[in-house]
């Protein structure tokens, strides 16, 4: 016997734990399983019994009674993948099946955490190493893809030398470029067993991912096949994850192009994809009102929640670091507290994350880095605050809302009323496979857009999306934003109304403890009542699409330009004297003066704006 399977002997002792209280099982425990702690997972759904959740163990079944050399698991976010895996490879070790194990995590972030997940059941990860003998302490290391595709060799060499088995942890990246996915395939292709997981749709594009089976359709295109699935509609049904309530915000975008022009849209109205493009980014732009308003909804939905789980967190995911300070500057002014800034995946973000995990502050702004696989089971609110669109990473993104502690615990979501983004809401318990042989149509834009995420992923790039390139040359003028909709289970409720009223109040103050059909009764109620309300009021705070034209003040376009013009002039000024915020001043405005948005406001309106802050410059 070999040193190191001598020394695993202890941990995988068939001794029954003394501490260990008596629980009843619905799944004979497979060999090599009944060692674990009562506690691991430690969140098990409510009416599955025993330490594995009913997926984990079938998928875990179907394995034993297989015994395959590669098996894909594709499970969604929040599921618990970890632990379907690490309970495995206890299985394969305990029973000498293999000698070692080596994990590839996305981020250097993951390989801790996956390091400190095995060690909880007795299984000793080295998250640290580079290169050399591993010390005898150990039963397998941790790395990262990046790593691999640095010195494929020695993990070729290490996977030679003892039965390995290798979990690939987020395998669509296997396939995020040539160079990865040849560093894979030559590194692990003599492992005795390979484990592939995942958790959100593959890629779009038409990689083939190493140790993926493909099989031909009717079409005669290839998808592949994932050896056992387990999706969010299912895992919703078992309160495996949280149900996900959408708040999406419109409002109109103002944008000066390369070329001088100045444009204005509406967030949602038909457009060119270009065009949507733009509108977005100036959404998004810290410089406007629509950011401001939607993290003061978020921070007020927040509040609610906490009060039925007090620990509750909120993430934004920004596109670059320059934004990510605002925003985080942003959110300290709005809570009062400090908000946890992660802008890389370095030691010190790790530590960040970590931190913010155990912790039970507010609010965490971060880079896109965080939205894959970090598990910080208390967030609850998410902001959606980067124009990145690929369906790949929206799922990576709202799956760090969805892990449930307990029943009845919800997540919300605020995002921009982009259509594909609704698209993707709508279709969250759509189950997607990896498609080959797809023709690349040019102009198509998601191929394109995803191919470019990927390569900045492997530069390390944390700059400004598009730095550099002409077609976002542009400047954000200003923007506003408009209580939009509530999207929950593939349905649609309310009518748009001002951001602070009482119709946007009523959806933020859904509590954050509901069962899923709870949910949708409330909302149901919420939207029957704003409907009720909007009938009832007089025309000048109607709702905003219930303001009849023939009601409307009767002022010029260009007259009501100027004013607008004027005012934004005028808070622009104030923003380079006191150094707040654009939206704050508009906010504050608002809150003195009354009336909807600067789009919306009448000329009247707007004077007293600009007689107002003409009155705070004396």
């Amino acid at each position: 016997m070999s040193t190191a399977a001598a020394s695993s002997m202890p941990l995988f002792s068939d001794a029954p734990e003394p501490s260990a209280p008596a629980r009843s099982v619905g799944h004979a425990a497979p060999a090599g399983s009944h060692h674990l702690s009562p506690a691991f997972p430690g969140r098990a759904p409510w009416g599955t019994a025993g330490k594995l959740r009913a997926w984990q163990q079938g998928a875990l079944d179907k394995y034993i009674e297989t015994q395959p050399r590669d098996f894909l698991a594709v499970a969604t976010p929040g599921a618990g993948k970890t632990t379907f895996a690490l309970t495995l490879a206890s299985y394969l070790l305990h029973n000498h099946l293999v000698q070692q194990v080596t994990v590839v995590a996305p981020t250097e972030h993951l390989k801790k955490q996956w390091a400190e997940a095995a060690a909880r059941i007795g299984i000793k990860l080295d998250p640290a190493y580079s290169s050399g003998p591993l010390s005898r302490e150990y039963h397998g290391i941790v790395v990262t893809y990046a790593g691999v595709g640095v010195n494929p060799m020695l993990h070729r060499n290490r996977t030679e030398a003892r039965k390995t088995l290798v979990i690939m942890d987020e395998i669509h990246h296997a396939g995020d470029s040539k160079s990865w996915g040849e560093a894979c395939f030559e590194a692990f292709e003599p492992a005795t067993r390979r484990l592939a997981l995942t958790g959100t749709p593959f890629r779009s594009d038409t990689n083939p991912i190493p140790f993926v089976s493909y099989e031909a359709g009717s079409d005669g295109i290839r998808k592949s096949v994932a050896d056992y699935t387990y999706g969010y509609g299912h895992a919703l049904g078992d309160h495996v994850v949280r149900p996900v309530i959408f708040l999406s915000y419109s409002g109109n975008m103002r944008w000066r192009t390369k070329s001088g022009d100045e444009l204005e849209a509406r967030l949602g109205e038909p457009m060119t994809k270009d065009l949507i493009a733009q509108a977005w980014r100036t959404a998004l732009s810290p410089q406007g009102e629509w950011i401001p308003a939607v993290l003061q909804a978020a921070d007020r939905r927040l509040t609610e929640v906490r009060k039925a789980i007090p620990d509750a967190g909120g993430l934004v995911i920004a596109t670059d670091q320059n934004v990510a300070r605002a925003y985080a500057k942003m959110l300290r002014e709005i809570s009062g507290e400090k908000v946890t800034l992660v802008l890389s995946d370095e030691a010190e973000a790790s530590k960040r994350i970590s931190d913010y995990a155990e912790g039970t502050s507010r609010w965490m702004v971060a880079v896109r880095m965080v939205s894959e696989g970090v598990d910080v089971p208390r967030l609850c609110v998410g902001v959606y605050a980067t124009s990145i669109s690929t369906p790949l990473f929206f799922a990576q993104a709202v799956g760090r809302f969805v892990r449930a502690r307990k029943r009845g615990e919800t997540a919300s979501v605020f995002l921009p009323t982009i259509p594909l983004l609704l698209g993707f809401a709508n279709e969250m318990e759509l189950q997607r496979d990896h498609v080959l042989d797809r023709p690349k149509k040019e102009g198509e834009g998601l191929f394109d857009e995803e191919d470019r995420l990927l390569a900045e992923a492997e530069r390390a790039n944390d700059g400004p999306d598009g730095a550099g390139g002409d077609e976002f040359s542009y400047e954000a003028l200003g923007s506003e934003a408009v209580f939009d909709r509530v999207l929950y289970n593939a349905m649609e409720f309310g009518m748009q109304a001002h951001p602070g009223s009482e119709e946007e109040e009523d959806y933020l103050g859904i509590p954050g403890l509901l069962e899923p059909d709870q949910v949708q009764m409330l909302l149901q109620k919420r939207q029957h009542r704003q409907i009720q309300r909007s009938k009832t009021k007089p025309a000048e705070e109607a709702d905003l699409l219930e303001l009849p034209a023939e009601q409307r003040p009767v002022v010029t376009h260009q007259e009501l330009r100027e004013l607008r013009k004027e005012l934004n002039a005028l808070v622009a000024a104030w923003h380079h004297r006191t150094s707040q915020p654009h939206g704050t001043i508009h906010n504050e405005l608002r809150r003195q003066c009354g009336g909807p948005l600067t789009a919306q406001a009448t000329a009247n309106q707007l004077k007293a704006r600009i007689a107002k802050i003409r009155e705070w410059a004396q």
